[in-house]
């Protein structure tokens, strides 16, 4: 297994120290400005935009099914598929004191995944399945839905993909015992260039004592049983 086991280090929201000791940073790619205009504004430029994108292809946007399109996609980006790209969207979690003194991997797997590749901005799609350990805290499980949602509702690389959701459930739950296995079909391999429908992707997280060989076997028994 060591040549898919990501062994990684939390030491901030954006780096991580890898198991041979580089600093990666896997923060999204962000202007400086990104949020100096309102939600609203971004809408209406992205429209104007988005309209000579149709045209320059040659569509006629006199046509009734084309007109309201613009509009359409520029809701879509800024209220959808990219609104995870805005830090004030990212989901409160909830905790909750671990009585039951349960400690033992909990699972959460075939999470839906809806992303978007980050070079040709086609769909990425998928499942997610998450697992930890509690060091004295649990989370509600809808809120582990709504993190890899939060993340994956920006442009993205599934390699930086798998990294946010481990190091956010890392920092949340306060615990390096974590991992993350995504599985999904990028559109830009499968409906573009190689047109390859039947290939698909995998990445992982292992933190903490997911690093053991006998927890990644126990976890992929549960996730692949």
């Amino acid at each position: 297994m060591k040549d898919i086991h990501q062994a990684i280090d939390c030491c901030s929201d954006d780096t991580t120290i890898t198991g041979e000791g580089i600093v990666a940073d896997y923060a999204t790619s962000m202007r400086e400005d990104a949020f100096a205009v309102s939600n609203e504004e971004k809408k209406v430029r992205i429209a104007l935009l988005f309209k000579e994108i149709m045209e320059v292809i040659g569509l006629d946007l006199s046509d009734d099914s084309l007109r309201g399109t613009p509009e359409r996609v520029a809701k879509m980006y800024i209220e959808e598929i990219f609104s995870g790209l805005d830090p004030a969207n990212k989901p409160a979690s909830t905790l909750f004191s671990n009585t039951y003194a349960y400690n033992q991997m909990l699972i959460e797997k075939n999470i839906t995944l809806y992303s978007y590749c980050e070079h040709h901005f086609v769909p990425i799609m998928g499942r997610v399945h998450v697992a930890y350990i509690s060091s004295g805290k649990v989370i509600g499980l809808s809120k582990l839905n709504r993190i890899v949602q939060y993340f994956g509702r920006r442009p993205q690389v599934q390699e930086r993909l798998t990294n946010q959701i481990g190091a956010e459930l890392s920092a949340v739950l306060d615990t390096d015992d974590v991992a993350v296995i995504v599985e999904a079909k990028h559109l830009c391999v499968c409906s573009r260039g190689v047109a390859d429908d039947a290939s698909s992707t995998t990445t992982v997280y292992y933190g903490g004592r997911f690093r053991a060989a006998d927890k990644i076997a126990e976890l992929h028994n549960y996730v692949f049983r």
